[in-house]
């Protein structure tokens, strides 16, 4: 039983947030009392493409190398505590305890001892001994198997994840691995949540079977449910290969809230970092689930975590009822905040976009700068362009790794920056589409708070996402919210708040201001959604009978009418 503090305890105690990224990992040092942040570091993951291993033979591979966990968890933490000394009042010896989110799905191979199989020089440079990256999509003829096999035998196991089981998700990766890695497959004895192998790292857990594991990752990517007993039973897995069957009995009968710890940093890892030994590990959730928290997620709040990709989260009592969304990544019990359902859907790349224009296409990374001034100075609907935000597929409300991105519109007088803006834009009707998706199923969207570095710097941004989406915008107080989510849980799990929403009244901070929608831009973005809805219906396969031949004549429609309101 965890042991409540005292407030002046609380007023010298410390917990710390351990936030795996994309191409990066950042650890950030937080005082339990009122959320101030006292130190943090961020460290690259130095192994290939900005810590990703990729295939230029096949663009849907995305991998990344578990040394450079071990080595960020190292190099991070102890600069945040460097960054922390610095600071009046603060002693590493006064840590409580820590968290830590990470991307997901990225399972990762392991051996009997609970190493993952790449640190192991036999399969160091194997790209299928590695972690795979949440951004992988080769399983998708896996994941669409899944997906029929459920419908017909098991239909609950995916009604609770939209009704699609996602390439992006743990059994598709897997399954897939078996069938291109069948040796590497053979050689790990498991396979751990990225979300859920640090912590046990941490805990110096060397059994796999001996893993904590948590029920964000397992709920929305596994499978599991506590209504079935867990995860999917034996004999379906043994439709989709009878090793995927047998691999059941090596992975785990129970999956845990944040209300439970993963377990207690060992001494070894505490003498390596600069930590006391013995603080708890609160349980691993993904990062957009607990940087949620850290945006004062509750019921009729979405949470847009806006980064490479986006995730958006919302929270419904358990105590209510809530239908089963098609299209979404999850109604998962507890998987965000404990006596809450917590519900996930997204976009699988939004940062990814601009990057790809800017620094890919464009081939400066300079230009970001520049050419969202010159957006700025664009109206909606002046370009006569409208993009689709499928570059890395489509994660809701379509769940189809194989639609492609498009910009149509063009002519020969279109700029670099009216480009620009339509990718912003399209990223802001794939989010209106989600918003509209959960509502429609009950879920109450009351405001939005946005978190990330995009959502921090870039207002342009903003302001066209609360246009498009007809909803108030505001930003979350911390640029770190996913690492300080996690340090919440650690200080409930410490005993220095006696529940979340204790935690959260006295940890999160919202920016002073917001955006909210601009009545004549919203008119305008209403025309140009209807005709990004037909395009999305059309080529995602909802409307086979669309007429599309009006499109871009309608876009030359809305172009002229905006010339003629300036004029």
């Amino acid at each position: 039983m965890k042991r409540s503090r005292s407030p002046k305890e609380n007023s010298r105690s410390f917990t710390l947030g351990i936030d795996y990224g994309t191409n990066s990992v950042r650890a950030l040092v937080v005082r339990c009392h009122d959320g101030k942040e006292f130190g943090s570091t961020v460290f690259n993951y130095p192994s290939g493409s900005q810590g990703i291993l990729l295939d230029p033979k096949d663009h849907h591979l995305a991998r990344q190398h578990p040394g450079d966990y071990l080595l960020g968890l190292e190099k991070s933490v102890k600069g945040a505590l460097a960054a922390a000394s610095k600071q009046p009042g603060f002693l590493a010896e006064r840590v409580i305890g820590l968290g830590v989110d990470t991307t997901g799905s990225s399972p990762i191979p392991v051996d009997r001892r609970n190493r993952a199989l790449a640190q192991d020089p036999k399969w160091k440079k194997n790209l299928h001994a590695q972690c795979w990256l949440w951004k992988d999509h080769t399983s998708w003829e896996e994941a669409a198997r899944i997906t029929e096999l459920a419908s017909k035998h098991r239909p609950d196991y995916i009604a609770k994840c939209g009704n699609t089981y996602s390439s992006e998700w743990w059994w598709s990766k897997i399954w897939h691995c078996l069938k291109v890695a069948p040796k590497v497959f053979d050689a790990a004895y498991s396979w751990v949540e990225l979300a859920d192998w640090i912590p046990s790292v941490l805990a110096g857990v060397e059994d796999p079977l001996e893993v904590k594991r948590g029920i964000c990752a397992a709920g929305h990517k596994a499978l599991y449910s506590d209504e079935w007993g867990g995860l999917p039973d034996k004999k379906f897995l043994a439709m989709l290969h009878p090793k995927l069957a047998s691999l059941r009995d090596r992975l785990y009968a129970k999956a845990h809230d944040a209300t439970e710890s993963a377990g207690s940093v060992s001494a070894a890892w505490a003498k390596k970092l600069g930590l006391p030994a013995g603080i708890p590990i609160a349980i691993g959730e993904f990062d957009v689930h607990y940087g949620a928290i850290a945006c004062g997620v509750s019921e009729g709040t979405l949470v847009k975590v806006i980064g490479t990709s986006t995730c958006d989260c919302a929270v419904v009592p358990m105590t209510k009822k809530v239908a089963d969304i098609p299209g979404i990544c999850g109604i998962v019990p507890g998987a965000i905040l404990p006596g809450y359902f917590g519900v996930e859907a997204g976009q699988s790349a939004v940062g990814d976009i601009f990057k790809w224009w800017v620094e890919g296409i464009l081939g400066d990374p300079s230009l970001h700068s520049s050419l969202t001034k010159e957006a700025t100075r664009l109206s909606p609907g002046q370009s006569g362009l409208l993009a689709l935000d499928w570059h890395n597929g489509n994660r809701t409300i379509l769940v189809d790794p194989l639609l492609t991105g498009g910009i149509i519109g063009q002519t020969l007088h279109t700029t670099r920056a009216e480009i620009y803006r339509a990718l912003i834009e399209a990223t802001a009707f794939g989010a209106r589409a989600i918003i509209e998706r959960i509502r429609e199923y009950g879920v109450p969207v009351k405001r939005v708070v946005c978190a990330g570095g995009i959502a921090e710097k870039n207002p342009l941004l903003m302001q066209i996402y609360a246009d498009i989406t007809g909803c108030t915008m505001q930003v979350a107080g911390s640029s770190q919210a996913c690492a300080l989510g996690s340090a919440i849980s650690a200080s409930v799990l410490a005993g220095a708040h006696k529940d979340f929403q204790t935690a959260q009244k006295a940890m999160v901070k919202i920016k002073p201001g917001a955006y909210t929608p601009n009545g004549a831009a919203s008119k305008t973005y209403d025309r140009l959604y209807a005709i990004y809805r037909t395009l999305h219906d059309s080529l995602g396969g909802v409307d086979r009978k669309a007429d599309l031949s009006r499109v871009m004549k309608d876009l030359l429609s809305i172009q002229a009418a905006n010339r003629t309101l300036k004029s």
